[in-house]
């Protein structure tokens, strides 16, 4: 790694423990003071230069020498995965991500996402049913913050409603907030099998949902592989899962937690949008550990002399509260303009899905508190089981009373 003359401050190393739950670890402030960039240390013993200002993070996320194929080991494996990257256009750069994201613009584009959103309002009614039935106290976490999304992509993926239960058990297990190595590894493989299976189908039911119709459309031109869509299918899966859960859950709590924004919200909907925002902004589930980048060439952020090959990650819940981008970016407030975030990235890479999770977010918000207006928690705030360490920040269960 190259010097600067930040490198005698101690290094610090991820992830990062959270000592409130409303904002992010406390080490980020003293970084983002520091530099735009600070050496850090990745959880395997990798040095890693942090991004922490919101500037800078733009920067790299967008910046053509910073690439994004860093080969990371970490990604769950499955014993049938004969070309495990194949498909993987996150990890990719252009032309080669552009051309996987041209080809999945058809399905999560903001046409097909609006078509989308009576089904999503089922979903989330269901699930409310479903919360009311078991009747207080209830967890909030297990019974719709997971439940929507997971249903969500069971649509998407047109999984036929017998299946949901296996394929929720599934998501369950590669939960990244409590991942168990060896579980998620037989959990990828069983979903792997079961994209597989779906492919398989396509013949027979061509439009039936976003993994056939791609397979319809894409396999016998060549433009796509059987590999390839698998790998495609399980990144959706992968990146549609974890974060709007935790963002449900967490966007729940904040709401309770700052009732007079809480009731402004329910006298007036119309800032349901804007809240959306500001709530993915000031959470930043995914922070670090959904922006890992690589150098390509030699640069210079700030003081600091960036070399080809030293590794990146940017730190979107330090970008996302830097006072430069935000003012008072500590507080919570729904009539921020917040839609400048970086929650969902910047640049090519910009989460593909964005459309998708602002109209799963509104609807699940939406619904919960126009149908639960007397919804509260049922245990102290200080007894929450938080996934403070977790590489996507968030509840492991949230009881609640109405």
């Amino acid at each position: 790694m190259s010097t600067s003359e930040h490198d005698m401050t101690p290094t610090p190393t991820f992830p990062m423990a959270r000592t409130c739950p409303f904002a992010p670890p406390d080490e980020y402030q003293r970084m983002r003071a520091t530099a735009p960039v600070v050496r850090a240390t990745l959880p395997n013993g990798a040095p890693v230069w942090a991004v922490t200002r919101y500037a800078e993070a733009r920067q790299i996320l967008s910046d053509p020498r910073i690439s994004s194929n860093t080969g990371r080991p970490e990604r769950p494996r499955g014993p049938d995965d004969d070309r495990p990257d194949d498909g993987f256009f996150v990890d990719m750069d252009p032309p080669e991500h552009s051309r996987f994201r041209r080809l999945l613009i058809s399905e999560l584009g903001a046409r097909p996402m609006d078509a989308m959103r009576p089904a999503l309002q089922r979903i989330a009614d269901t699930a409310i049913d479903e919360l009311l039935a078991a009747g207080p106290p209830a967890d909030l976490v297990g019974m719709y913050a997971r439940r929507v999304p997971s249903r969500v992509l069971c649509e998407l993926f047109g999984i036929p409603a017998g299946d949901h239960e296996f394929f929720e058990s599934r998501l369950r297990m590669l939960s990244v907030t409590s991942m168990d190595p060896s579980v998620a590894a037989q959990a990828s493989s069983d979903v792997r099998g079961y994209l597989r299976e779906l492919i398989r189908s396509a013949e027979r039911e061509p439009h039936n949902g976003m993994i056939r119709r791609l397979a319809a459309r894409h396999l016998p031109t060549g433009e796509l592989t059987t590999d390839e869509l698998i790998n495609i299918g399980f990144l959706l899966l992968l990146a549609g899962y974890d974060s709007p859960a935790n963002t449900i859950s967490l966007g729940v709590l904040t709401l309770l937690r700052h009732p007079a924004q809480l009731a402004a919200l329910r006298a007036d909907p119309s800032l349901l949008p804007g809240a959306i925002e500001e709530l993915l902004r000031f959470h930043s589930v995914q922070d670090w550990v959904s922006f890992d980048r690589i150098a390509a060439d030699d640069m210079d952020i700030g003081s600091a002399r960036i070399r080809a090959g030293d590794r990146l990650t940017v730190l979107a819940a330090s970008a996302n509260r830097d006072a430069r981008a935000f003012e008072n970016p500590d507080e919570f407030d729904i009539r921020r303009s917040a839609h400048h975030h970086v929650a969902f990235g910047h640049g090519v890479h910009q989460c593909i899905g964005r459309n998708l999770a602002r109209a799963e977010l509104q609807i699940a918000y939406g619904t919960l508190l126009t149908r639960i207006p007397t919804l509260r928690l049922a245990i102290g705030f200080e007894e929450l089981p938080f996934a403070d360490d977790a590489p996507f920040f968030g509840l492991h269960a949230m009881p609640v009373a109405w």
